[in-house]
């Protein structure tokens, strides 16, 4: 009986620990993610709305190139026309 009881202690000892552990580990993420938010503004701030517009346009590229490779996508040329030119 008293190792059971022994046994018990243990594993709440354990969890315990575990748990001090998991909330250590989300204090040093959130403390990351505010110090990475605070560079990304400090930049927005020196060099401008570029960095945006250069992100949008690599993914812009990213997602033309996924697709590109599918035989389900076809691609049609923009403006007014596209529908005018086709066989009645």
């Amino acid at each position: 009986m008293k190792q059971v009881a022994q046994q018990d202690a243990e594993r709440a000892r354990y969890l315990v620990e575990k748990a001090e552990m998991m909330r250590q580990a989300a204090v040093i993420t959130a403390e990351g993610d505010s110090e990475g938010a605070k560079l990304l503004a400090l930049a927005f701030r020196e060099a401008g709305e570029g960095l945006v517009e250069l992100r949008k346009l690599e993914a812009a590229e990213d997602i033309a190139y996924q697709l590109s490779g599918s035989r389900n996508i076809t691609y049609l040329p923009s403006g007014q026309q596209t529908l005018l030119s086709l066989p009645q």
